[in-house]
């Protein structure tokens, strides 16, 4: 379901991450961020570029594979890969993992409690994690329910 996210906090998360990298605010930018904080299923590159050129028609696929790049690269923004699929953009910054539907190729936050969310590792000496992430696969409670014959049960 689309939220609608103030644009007052998309204009400083947006200032805030281009500033760490010294690059500047630009219409474009603000808009395409915008459009992944208006939902956040995981849109992919081309998923991004058809909702944000609906409202601003002169934006190009350029445009939007740049503006990922630099919005990852600011940390504004994380992108979730799931085995040969396309690469997807994931706008939420707390700590969750993902669950990825086998039916529909969805993926959806898994969010876990900050106090015991994180899994205790025990690594060999000599090893140092810089990254983890938990993956969860199944089928979603839409797909779920196509299955079982029942109506949609996702928002």
């Amino acid at each position: 379901m689309a939220k609608k996210v103030p644009i007052d906090f998309v204009d400083e998360r947006l200032n805030q991450g281009l500033a760490k990298t010294g690059l500047r605010f630009t219409a474009q930018r603000r808009h395409i961020y915008n459009t992944l904080l208006q939902k956040r299923d995981h849109p992919s590159a081309e998923e991004v570029f058809m909702r944000a050129k609906a409202e601003m028609p002169e934006l190009s696929m350029a445009t939007v594979y740049n503006t990922l790049d630099t919005l990852v690269k600011c940390g504004l923004i994380r992108q979730v890969t799931h085995d040969r699929g396309p690469t997807r953009y994931c706008s939420n910054l707390q700590k969750h993992h993902h669950f990825y539907c086998n039916e529909c190729n969805g993926v959806f936050d898994i969010d876990v409690d900050p106090e015991t969310g994180e899994p205790e590792f025990h690594m060999p000496p000599g090893f140092t994690i810089s990254h983890w992430e938990i993956l969860f696969r199944g089928v979603c409670p839409e797909c779920n329910a196509k299955k079982n014959g029942a109506g949609s049960s996702r928002s």
